[in-house]
């Protein structure tokens, strides 16, 4: 039996395609669920399939000393969500490096919750998104200190840039803070290519087009900086790169 069908009181679902979501919704699978063990070092990259609704839920238990980074490209033509509830023990680390990319009239989104339940674990969200025609790109994400975390290290930066009049950027990172030591921070922004920057582009040659994925792709480059393995580095750079140049 699958969940009540969500609403717009639910605050994870806020932004949601409701009409897209609702085509798939008793199809849905339980969350996926990813333990951590204690002194693991994890990372994964998620690349999108071809499918026009993507949906991916997905629970992290992070364990003593141990590591997950996550690398995620949702480009879905429709509908894309990634979900994600992740737990740390002490002095885990959960790092998440993320992009919307999305024209037309598709609709993206990122939703996390990361709960920091004891002393000395990090956190690091990246969420960058690009968005033409009349896309909506958004990213909802809490992070929640408890009161025992104490020598809590998050950060939370979020940035979109639009290159169409009717695109959409929402973001709403929060903080739920219980402790007293702690250093969190976030911060959000939403943007338009530099005209200066396309002039200086196309002044070398580039034909507009060529001019606006380059710089796009320059926005979002930093992304995938830490994958270790070489070719799945290549393939969702790629990837990205390919969503950029069909929207740029």
């Amino acid at each position: 039996m699958s969940a009540p069908f969500p609403t717009r009181k639910d605050e994870a679902y806020r932004y949601a395609d409701f009409d897209a979501l609702k085509a798939i919704w008793d199809a849905l699978p339980a969350p996926e669920r990813i333990l951590i063990a204690a002194q693991q070092n994890v990372q994964q990259v998620w690349l999108p399939s071809a499918d026009e609704v993507q949906v991916r839920n997905v629970e992290v238990a992070v364990e003593p000393h141990a590591s997950c980074t996550i690398f995620a490209l949702n480009t879905a033509s429709t509908y894309g969500r990634i979900a994600l509830d992740v737990t740390l023990a002490e002095n885990s680390n959960f790092a998440l490096h993320a992009a919307n990319i999305g024209g037309g009239d598709s609709t993206l989104e990122i939703v996390t919750t990361v709960r920091h339940l004891a002393p000395a674990a990090t956190s690091r969200q990246t969420v960058r998104s690009v968005l033409g025609g009349k896309a909506t790109g958004s990213y909802v994400g809490k992070v929640a200190v408890a009161r025992d975390a104490q020598r809590t290290d998050s950060e939370q930066s979020v940035k979109a840039m639009l290159l169409d009049r009717g695109a959409t950027a929402n973001c709403k990172p929060e903080l739920e803070i219980f402790a007293d030591d702690v250093k969190c921070a976030h911060g959000a922004s939403v943007g338009e290519l530099d005209p200066a920057q396309l002039f200086y582009a196309e002044s070398r040659g580039l034909d507009p087009a060529a001019a606006r994925a380059l710089l796009l792709e320059g926005f979002i480059a930093g992304l995938w900086d830490d994958v270790a393995d070489e070719a799945q580095r290549e393939q969702i750079a790629a990837t990205a790169r390919s969503a950029l140049r069909v929207i740029a």
